[in-house]
């Protein structure tokens, strides 16, 4: 039986270890640590970094792990470098398992940008009021544009993330109901975001362009070549034969 070892933190991964749990499969799930309290999986779960490439190639060896499956945040990218170069040097076979990114339709008001230092630049000179819907990291940037930011987190911040902000605690998935609420009860009128891609944060761009809010999204990282499939149902056809790279 193929032991596998599935890299989480999306709703896609989720239901990847619940068709892994109820194919009796003999699977690990690992949570990168960023949340306190991360959904539980019906799968045995660790939690925390591996050490960088070593530490992840270390531990596929100790495991005994024939496949690995990357299912992180479509901007988790060091960590899905990390799986590419560790399966690369210890011939494990590696796959992506990863929603597609979000495109523009009409109506949709979007500026496309590559990073997080272009999007503090994208926005406007004149106050503003800002929904950040980036998470918890790579905030303190924006504290050099002092526009009002509204911040969506999962766990409640030690202290105030930006001078001028409000933090709404919640765990997706959202509907675009709440968010068009959300955004009228905050009197939004930027939002940035990162394409994650998937139905469980689009809830967001849904009501911008229901209210004509302009979006600041900012696009995925760069990885280098890998096989990636939409699809749970792939995923698990692929387990059953692991015999390729992934690329």
């Amino acid at each position: 039986m193929t032991r596998s070892l599935i890299l989480g933190g999306t709703t896609e991964a989720s239901a990847l270890a619940r068709a892994l749990a109820a194919a009796g499969a003999d699977a690990v799930f690992s949570y990168a640590g960023r949340t306190e309290a991360p959904v539980a999986q019906p799968l045995p779960t660790r939690i925390g970094g591996f050490g960088g490439v070593d530490g992840l190639i270390a531990y596929l060896r100790a495991e005994k792990i024939d496949a690995v499956v990357d299912a992180t945040h479509p901007f988790a990218a060091q960590m899905s470098r990390n799986a590419i170069m560790a399966c690369a040097r210890v011939g494990v076979p590696l796959i992506g398992l990863q929603r597609p990114a979000w495109r523009a339709g009409e109506g949709d008001l979007w500026t496309h940008v590559a990073d997080i230092q272009s999007a503090i630049a994208a926005l406007p000179d004149q106050p503003a009021r800002v929904f950040l819907a980036i998470g918890k990291q790579n905030l303190a940037g924006f504290a050099a544009r002092p526009h009002h930011y509204l911040l969506r987190l999962v766990d409640a911040p030690s202290a105030p993330p930006l001078p001028d902000c409000t933090v709404v605690l919640a765990r997706g998935p959202f509907d675009a109901a709440q968010d068009l609420a959300l955004l009228q009860a905050h009197r939004i009128s930027h939002i940035v975001a990162k394409n994650a891609g998937g139905a469980g944060a689009e809830a967001k761009l849904i009501a911008a362009r229901s209210l004509s809010l302009p979006v600041i999204l900012i696009d995925r990282p760069k990885l280098p070549a890998r096989r990636v499939l939409a699809e749970v149902a792939e995923v698990m056809a692929w387990l059953d034969h692991p015999t390729d790279l992934g690329v």
